[in-house]
Formats: C-alpha cells, structure tokens, sequence
C-alpha cells in the first residue's frame, strides 16, 4: 500500500511539473492548464494520503489508480523515444485523434491486459485437464530462457492466423477495421482496438499456451507481448539492421498499416519477420510507408460509433489491409 501511495504521490507531481513545462513550451495552452488544474484538485482532495474506509481484503483488486498509472508509465517509456528519435518529427504527441486513442487504453487495452493476468491461475489449473502432460513434462525439462522463447513462438504462430482471419474473413474484418484506421501511428495508437478483436487474439494466443506452459512462462510473455506490440506501433526512426532480421521492429510493423497497396496483407507476424517468410505475407522495403489507415472505406469518427457499427452493418468497399 506505501509503495502504491508513493507512486500516486510521483504521479500527481508529474502531471504539475509536466504541466508547467508544456504551459511553457506549447502555443496552445489548454492540455496543460486542464491537466495542471486536475493534479492541484487531487492534491486539494487529499491526494495520495486519502484514507480507505473500507477494510483490504486479501486478492486482486483494480481502480482508478491502476489505470492512470499504468497510463503513465507505458507513456514515460515511449512518449521520451518518440520525441527524440521521431520517424514523422511533426506529428507530435497531441495528433489528431490521440484522445479516441486514449479512450481506447483506457477502456479496451487495459481492461483486456487485466483480464488475461486474472485468468491465469483458472487457465493454469485447466490444463491439469487439457493439458498434454507428455508435452508438459517435455516443457518443463528445457532451460527457463528456452521455454520463454518456444512460448513466444508458439503464441506468434497462433496470433499470425488469428490475424489472418480478422484480414481475410469479411465479417470480423469489421471489428479489426478499427485498429486500422489510424491515419498516425505511435505508441497509443495500438490501442486502438475493437474489443471483440482483442478478444479473439488474446484467447487464440493463451489457449495454446494453457497446453503446454507453465503460469510463470505465460505471465511473461503477456508481458513481453504487451511492450513489444506498444514498441511496434511507436513512431521511432532508428532501426538496428542486424536486429530486425530477426525480431519485428517499428517500421515493420508499420508496413503492415500502411494503404499503399504494395503492403496490403502483408507483415502479419507479430514479433518474428521469418513466420512472414514462411508463409509468403513478408514485405519489408528499405523506406517508411507514405501513408496509414483505411483506403476506400469509412467508419464512424467516435469511439461508440467504432464499438457499435460493426455488429450492425457491412463496410463497403472495404479494402483488408
């Protein structure tokens, strides 16, 4: 509980001193003053020192402060990257539509995340029925670092045709149409998702996993998975050659989002470039794509619009990138 109080505390703090920075260095002035004034009303209402009435109860629990948190400190790793090192240098934090996108972290992203660590210990004691234990037993033989690095394979293979059915299939394209149509891409733009999608993806990888792993195996892939598919979607210039042969890296996965129609369907690998290879989907040019999001096809502007449409009519024209 003090460690939580104290990161609450360094929160509240940060959004003032960030606060000041940017009332000082932006022409416009009203994120900083709002979010300014909404730190000084949390430090006003008693801040990181407001009592619980309530009596703690053992078992997980998640609030109000877990979200901002968490907000807080994916965009204290990339926002910095983005600023530093930008691929588009005048795209900027506050793009056009960063809001919805935040609307989604919050609501869909994050929530999803949640969900699949809560169900670990119900999957974990499933696969005592589902299991395979041969395999299981196989498994638990190899090196820690070996079982992590099978376990990213396997959920990457499992992911690469889930996605390919979200592309391929008319009816869930609706849903995965969301993710696609963002005109900008950056760290928060990935979390940009319809939550049927997310939920299709998220069981499609856990479940092949329940078969074979062990809960602390699947605990850090979930891990891994959740910075490095924020990594990909970044709006970070610099790319080590050798690396990305190997690992999928920010403007690979940006070919992947592009309309251009050389990269329609391509790069539906989510962390290794050769599953792409494998199966004829890899496009990877020596240049950045031109331009993102959906091309001949329109979806509502809002998020109740996004989460709503898909279930009642069909795209038209719709192009499956």
């Amino acid at each position: 509980m003090h460690t939580m109080r104290v990161l609450i505390q360094f929160l509240i703090v940060g959004a003032i001193f960030f606060g000041v920075i940017s009332s000082i260095r932006r022409k416009k002035k009203i994120l900083a003053l709002t979010g300014m004034l909404l730190a000084i009303a949390a430090t006003a209402l008693g801040g990181s020192s407001v009592q619980i009435n309530d009596t703690l109860r053992d078992g997980p629990a998640i609030g109000l402060d877990w979200f901002l948190l968490d907000l807080f400190l994916m965009a204290l790793i990339y926002v910095p990257l983005e600023r530093l090192w930008p691929q588009y240098p005048k795209q900027g934090t506050f793009r056009k539509e960063w809001t919805l996108d935040v609307v989604y972290f919050m609501s869909t992203h994050l929530p999803l995340q949640i969900l699949s660590f809560l169900v670990l210990l119900p999957a974990t004691q499933a696969t005592k029925y589902l299991g395979v234990p041969a395999l299981q037993e196989l498994i638990a033989r190899m090196p820690w670092i070996l079982q992590f690095f099978l376990a990213v394979v396997v959920a990457d293979v499992a992911e690469y045709f889930i996605h390919l059915a979200l592309h391929k299939v008319p009816f869930l394209w609706r849903f995965h149409a969301v993710h696609h149509s963002s005109k900008a891409l950056d760290w928060i733009a990935g979390s940009r998702s319809h939550f049927v999608d997310d939920t299709l993806v998220r069981g499609f990888i856990l479940a092949p996993l329940m078969l074979g792993f062990s809960q602390s195996i699947i605990l850090a892939y979930l891990v891994f998975v959740t910075l490095h598919a924020t990594w990909t979607h970044c709006n970070f210039g610099p790319n080590a050659k050798w690396l990305e042969k190997y690992l999928v890296m920010p403007r690979y996965h940006h070919w992947h989002h592009t309309s251009q129609k050389e990269g329609v369907d391509k790069n539906f690998a989510i962390h290794f470039p050769w599953i792409d290879k494998l199966f004829g989907t890899y496009h990877f040019p020596d240049k950045w794509p031109d331009v993102y999001g959906l091309d001949g096809e329109e979806i509502s502007p809002n998020f109740l619009g996004q989460t709503i449409e898909p279930f009642t009519k069909k795209k038209k024209n719709a192009l499956k990138i």
